[in-house]
């Protein structure tokens, strides 16, 4: 019996990634931020404020290993050691089990500042859609949060949400978002809030002769149309800043886009970045203030 399970459409590409241009042995404060959500996990190693090396992965089956792994990830392409950082902080899903970690903060705190850093200090208000949840932030212009609202637990309108789509209808998860652009008309949007309903319900529209490309427009439609709702309700400020993995499908970014009529900003950063960036900006603070655990 063969254990071939055929494609997996739901894989999203693993990147990792050094800066050429840094030296780690000149900074004064080497920072990590590790931060592991419940779909994939990020790690960031920042040389006294600069993006010096990260790692980004799927979540694994425990929090204590996919931070570990997101970090030798990280670490892959450079010569430096774990032991040479002065400071990690843990973020996200899994924080409270983040090995490495000296002290975690809320993803809430870390997207805000991850994203003031990404996008600049104009930045009002910030979206992440992670694997699970959906978070609308207003923040400063240090990326302090001011408030900020959270969707239920369900899975519809996240990630997790997506990747069973994108699985359900045999779509690589990179092309959705396009895919759902190639279309005759623009259909509604899927009416189910539910993960659970929402796939029966495209179950039903592929039944009754909709186009794959059809069913993927209504539900990147639906996707949007809930992110706004909760933006709606925290109040959209310029300007506006997408960070997580949502922020690399056009077919819900530019819907929402249309639903706000806001521009987003753009950044040239990697936005599932964000939360492991202000982790370790958070880290770097915390060395200025004395808290380096190497001095």
């Amino acid at each position: 019996m063969s254990d071939d399970k055929g494609p997996e459409f739901w894989r999203w590409t693993e990147s990792n990634w050094v800066n050429p241009d840094i030296r780690w042995q000149e900074a004064q404060f080497l920072t990590g931020g590790i931060d592991v959500g419940s779909v994939s996990s990020q790690a960031v190693i920042m040389a006294d404020g600069v993006l010096y090396a990260y790692g980004n992965r799927r979540t694994g089956s425990d929090s204590q290993t996919s931070a570990q792994d997101a970090l030798n990830f990280a670490l892959e392409k450079t010569d430096l050691i774990q032991e040479e950082v002065h400071y990690f902080i843990g973020t996200g899903y899994g924080r409270v089990n983040v090995p490495m970690a000296d002290r975690t903060v809320t993803e809430i705190a870390c997207h805000a500042k991850g994203a003031n850093f990404m996008y600049g200090p104009a930045v009002r208000t910030v979206l992440d859609v992670g694997g699970q949840d959906i978070k609308a932030i207003r923040c400063d212009d240090t990326g302090k949060v001011t408030n900020f609202l959270m969707n239920d637990k369900c899975a519809a309108g996240t990630g997790r949400g997506m990747e069973v789509f994108s699985d359900l209808l045999g779509v690589p998860i990179g092309d959705v978002g396009a895919r759902s652009f190639e279309v005759d008309k623009e259909p509604p949007p899927v009416s189910s809030t539910c993960v659970v309903y929402a796939k029966s319900e495209a179950t039903d529209l592929l039944r009754k002769g909709w186009a794959v490309n059809e069913v993927l427009a209504a539900y990147c439609a639906a996707m949007a149309e809930r992110i706004y709702s909760l933006l709606e309700r925290v109040g959209i400020e310029r300007e506006f800043a997408v960070t997580g993995g949502i922020a690399k499908n056009i077919g819900v970014t530019r819907r929402l886009r249309k639903l706000m009529g806001i521009e987003p900003l753009k950044t040239t950063y990697d936005t599932q970045l964000a939360g492991a960036i202000g982790a370790a900006l958070f880290g770097l603070a915390l060395c200025r203030k004395g808290k380096s655990r190497k001095t």
